[in-house]
């Protein structure tokens, strides 16, 4: 069974895709498409940035979107066939394009509303996030169930576990996770503390957008890494939930192999997400 997966914020970088840009009518499509429904030149921003603008999190977000999709109809042009999709946090939106369960034009005015409510909340709340190496899972969630402020954001593989929370927070759980024998502890180059509680207010303001948005149902299977199983709808309420709950993409992945998915496609910009599958 081959499983489609798309990546999220962390994977942007000035540039992404402009080499398929020049040389496929497909992807120049794909950007204008979303050029037209952002209002701006998503492919200038993306291959030219700078890359203070293509960090912030309302460019980021539809610039990733814009980069997968476009990928995944290149592949489809070339005959790619595939059984399932799931993404990491904001993949998860191409993952939904890609099942044909969103429309892509939904999917880029979503991502910009997504990354607009996430910049508020993080203004609102300062924040930020840490990824912990060498812990297991148990123990950095041991960790922060001490801890008032931090929370496990994403669960990405065996041995890495990024931690959201306010600075104070995040200190304490670095001085806790070293403590407890991490390898390391990693500051993540992020405008605030992603999946986590104080992205609440962030899910308030998307949630009236989600649900008017226009889902069908899935023509592929679609696993969420927010409930690490496969889902059918409603999509709204699951995406508003997952702005503020973990991404368990261990779980997601640990799940689609005990249900035979023996091959894993990363579509979109950077390879971080066959590196977690393979670890």
């Amino acid at each position: 069974m081959r499983t489609l997966m798309f990546p999220g914020q962390g994977s942007q970088a000035v540039g992404m895709c402009q080499d398929l840009y020049e040389m496929s009518p497909v992807v120049r499509e794909t950007y204008e498409e979303a050029s037209e429904m952002l209002g701006y030149n998503i492919a200038a921003v993306s291959f030219r940035g700078p890359p203070e603008r293509l960090n912030r999190t309302d460019i980021t977000q539809p610039a990733l979107l814009t980069s997968s999709v476009a990928v995944l109809r290149l592949l489809r042009q070339r005959g790619l066939c595939y059984d399932a999709v799931f993404g990491h946090s904001l993949g998860e939106y191409s993952a939904l394009v890609a099942a044909e369960a969103l429309p892509f034009s939904a999917a880029v005015a979503l991502v910009r509303h997504r990354g607009m409510a996430m910049q508020a909340a993080a203004d609102e709340s300062p924040g930020g996030m840490v990824a912990v190496l060498g812990l297991e899972d148990a123990a950095v969630e041991a960790l922060c169930a001490g801890i008032e402020d931090a929370w496990p954001a994403n669960f990405n593989s065996p041995g890495q576990v990024v931690v959201s929370g306010s600075r104070a927070g995040l200190e304490r759980v670095s001085e806790g996770a070293i403590l407890a024998g991490a390898r390391k502890v990693v500051p993540l180059a992020v405008s605030g503390a992603f999946h986590s509680p104080p992205m609440a207010a962030a899910a308030r303001t998307l949630g009236p957008a989600l649900r008017a948005a226009p889902w069908s149902t899935p023509v592929k299977s679609f696993f969420s890494a927010c409930s690490a199983r496969p889902e059918g709808g409603p999509f709204a309420e699951l995406l508003e939930r997952q702005l503020t709950a973990p991404v368990r993409f261990t779980q997601t992945v640990r799940h689609l192999v005990a249900g035979g998915c023996d091959e894993f496609l990363g579509v979109g910009p950077g390879a971080v997400l066959c590196g977690l599958v393979r670890r």
